[in-house]
């Protein structure tokens, strides 16, 4: 969760916004996006709650456990309100869509329901509130981009920036909810996207990751279907708006990565060797139960094939543990797949039952929790002993890293991250500042991150 505030304001705004956002980087691009709407509206941003006019929960509605933190914190306002009776509540993304009526309804707790294509629609529905009305709009759209909207970089470093390049789902996984609150797939033209890329690049960002739920399967097409730029052609565009702009992107779904997009990412020294290649499962039964239309030998033929065409690049993953019907052996296979893969990072989760998912409507939730979550911490000790052992192999090694700032531990080192996404700690030297490129010799390191000195200044 991220209370974000920004500084820019123009001179006419009046009002005061405060977003919160919960869950992933499309849910902080999605929050940008609303900000921007909103300060061409009258409104600055704030950083507490208290001070606001308006405030805004940005939701996320994959697992249960968001969601029950999402209801604590909208309980927590409530009683702020008391403070502050004026203020309105909203809730907007992913858990908007899925539980309007609920969240209208129940213990007063919102003013205001809007889901991920209606942030246009936001400045009409507070009016609708002031006029004593509860608000809503979460239909979903086939357009809606937000192509032309600026968004306001809230929480920004100035060094990275996120850069939405399509919205929606039309992999319908069957434990996944987002085709359901985000709608189908819908590609930005690419030349917003070039035009949103260099925009930052000219404002000092050194490093842009393009975002989609499945970036892979983004393709811009004429009006008869016909595809003139796929995800490969566009990364190529926004790799040569300047050799020192990092490119990264996020997240891939491992049926639509192409060897294109493999050779592309060669090519060029800016784009960095690292993909997020999402696994879910090691058996190839319950990947089918899934519905991710892959199995097991493909996806070690794809994970082969990154390790042929780009022999150093990083790769994380994710899995679900426990998930309905799911054996112990087949549990073992998600392990062994792990072995075999060896991930540099994982984000690793119990299966938890989303209504309205195919998964809820289809199959038993019949993993019973005690071995849901044995499971997980099985998974979890491997990945980490994998960790330390693929993090070793940098030390003795140079590693060129873009500076972000502080270290979170310790205000005598700075951090950054290498080309692979591993975090980079070193000490601070007078002019290196946020932005700096530097050379660092890993000395040690550790399951999370590479600790050494800078050697040279880039």
């Amino acid at each position: 969760m991220r209370g974000i505030t920004a500084d820019l304001a123009p001179e006419t705004a009046t009002r005061n916004l405060y977003i919160e956002t919960y869950g992933c980087a499309m849910n902080l691009a999605d929050s940008e996006v609303m900000a921007s709407i909103m300060l061409d509206k009258g409104y600055k941003t704030t950083s507490d709650p208290l001070e606001a006019d308006v405030v805004f929960l940005n939701t996320c509605a994959i697992r249960d456990n968001a969601e029950s933190r999402v209801w604590g914190r909208l309980r927590e306002l409530k009683h702020q309100k008391k403070k502050n009776p004026g203020m309105i509540v909203g809730v907007m993304g992913c858990m908007a869509e899925r539980l309007k009526a609920k969240l209208l309804e129940q213990e007063q707790l919102v003013d205001i329901v809007v889901g991920p294509d209606a942030y246009r629609d936001i400045p009409k529905l507070i009016q609708q509130v002031e006029e004593g009305q509860k608000a809503v709009n979460v239909l979903l759209s086939r357009e809606e981009t937000y192509a032309e909207i600026t968004p306001v970089r809230l929480g920004s470093n100035g060094v990275n920036a996120f850069v939405s390049i399509m919205r929606g789902c039309d992999n319908m996984c069957s434990f996944c909810v987002v085709p359901f609150t985000r709608g189908r797939e819908r590609s930005r033209e690419p030349q917003s996207i070039v035009k949103e890329a260099t925009d930052l690049y000219n404002q000092g960002y050194k490093e842009v990751t393009l975002l989609g739920q499945n970036v892979d399967s983004y393709k811009w097409q004429n009006e008869a279907g016909e595809t003139l730029c796929n995800f490969a052609q566009l990364l190529e565009q926004v790799a040569q708006i300047a050799p020192d702009l990092r490119i990264r992107f996020s997240s891939s779904h491992p049926k639509d990565i192409t060897d294109e997009v493999l050779y592309t990412m060669k090519k060029y020294n800016n784009i960095c060797n690292y993909i997020h290649f999402p696994l879910q499962s090691g058996n190839s039964r319950v990947l089918k139960l899934m519905n991710r239309t892959y199995d097991a030998d493909w996806f070690k033929q794809r994970i082969q094939k990154i390790r042929e065409v780009i022999p150093d690049c990083g790769i994380s993953t994710d899995a679900i543990v426990g998930f309905c019907s799911e054996t112990e052996d087949e549990f073992k296979d998600t392990l062994d797949m792990f072995r075999y893969s060896q991930f540099d990072f994982a984000y690793m989760y119990a299966y938890s039952e989303r209504p309205g998912t195919m998964a809820a409507r289809k199959y038993a939730d019949d993993i019973a929790a005690e071995d849901k979550s044995r499971r997980l911490q099985e998974l979890i000790d491997l990945q980490n002993s994998i960790s330390i052992e693929k993090n070793k192999r940098y030390i003795g090694t140079e590693q060129i890293v873009l500076v972000e700032g502080e270290s979170k531990k310790s205000e005598a080192d700075l951090k950054g991250r290498n080309d692979q996404n591993v975090t980079v700690i070193f000490p601070k030297q007078n002019g290196i500042g946020k932005g700096s490129f530097v050379k660092v010799k890993i000395e040690r390191s550790t399951q999370t991150s590479l600790i050494g000195n800078v050697v040279v200044v880039l």
